[in-house]
């Protein structure tokens, strides 16, 4: 199968490898870490997903490019897409303080 991505642009993403749950690491790497370190991985994080979350669209945007295509791989790439989508919502609400009006 031909690379999709864009020379360049992040790492080859794969519809075949598991999801990984990149909030499941620990946020803290000694018990002296604050909340700014922890925001600054939580935006950290949502930064890598948002860039696999563009790399995503343009590998199912050259897919439909190509006449015919694999319909099982483009609804795992959908798939994992609205995955990223849901993760990077998650992550920004956790960012953002809760406001009581």
């Amino acid at each position: 199968m031909p690379c999709l991505v864009q020379p360049g642009r992040g790492a080859m993403v794969s519809a075949y490898l598991p999801a990984r749950n990149l909030l499941s690491s620990p946020l803290r790497c000694s018990p002296c870490a604050g909340i700014m370190n922890e925001q600054e991985m939580l935006r950290q994080k949502l930064a890598a997903l948002k860039s696999e979350h563009r790399d995503l669209d343009d590998v199912i945007a050259r897919l439909v490019e190509r006449a015919p295509f694999d319909q099982l791989q483009m609804q795992r790439l959908k798939k994992r897409k609205l995955w990223l989508k849901d993760q990077i919502a998650h992550l920004e609400s956790r960012l953002l303080p809760d406001i009581i009006a």
